[in-house]
């Protein structure tokens, strides 16, 4: 396929570009700095500016997919969420925050004393660019939330998918790497199966 990622070199989007280069797809790689994307077979370096609405909505036109891989408090859902409507391409998956997660019925994780304060902000604005998404008509979107941790680890392969519930494992803790969260992300963009709603990964 001819996907279009937003945000390729960050920590998230690097570990994308890795798995959808090894799955022999097109990519064009948009970022601030083109300099930064690494020399990979399929791969295009796109300089763009995600505050640019029409701008970007240019780079993104033509490809089958776009998947958004940026910080929340370092965008504008106004310019992204429009860029990717006037481009045309319908089909846009997202990298998502686990605040917005349920930990107890009406409980979300972002909720919980536990929760970290530095990480407040950027949870809230992910969940409120979930609310925002579940109101689009013209978008067949995916938004995939991660475990409560997700780390830099092996690409096993090895997981379990929930949908609004945060995924704990036997030990009590909430983790996936952010490896095997790209698999997650590229087996639902070659496989869809959460058409227009949030899902979410871990062990």
């Amino acid at each position: 396929m001819t996907i279009a990622l937003i945000g390729a070199t960050g920590f998230i989007g690097s570990r994308i570009l890795s798995e959808l280069v090894s799955r022999g797809h097109e990519v064009a790689a948009i970022v601030r700095n083109a300099g930064k994307v690494p020399a990979l077979p399929g791969v295009t370096a796109v300089k763009g500016d995600i505050f640019d609405r029409d701008g970007l909505a240019g780079l993104l036109a033509g490809h089958e997919a776009v998947i958004s891989s940026v910080h929340y408090l370092a965008s504008d859902a106004d310019a992204l969420l429009g860029a990717v409507k006037q481009s045309g391409v319908t089909r846009y998956l997202v990298v998502g925050g686990a605040g917005s997660l349920e930990v107890a019925p009406g409980v979300k994780l972002v909720d919980t004393p536990e929760f970290p304060a530095i990480y407040l902000d950027e949870a809230r604005k992910g969940g409120a660019y979930l609310d925002r998404l579940k109101q689009e008509k013209a978008l067949d979107w995916t938004f995939l939330s991660p475990s409560a941790m997700i780390a830099p680890g092996e690409r096993t392969g090895t997981f379990r998918l929930g949908l609004d519930q945060l995924l704990v494992d036997a030990k009590g803790e909430s983790r996936i790497s952010a490896e095997d969260y790209a698999i997650a992300l590229v087996d639902e963009l070659e496989q869809p199966a959460h058409n227009r709603r949030r899902f979410t990964v871990g062990y």
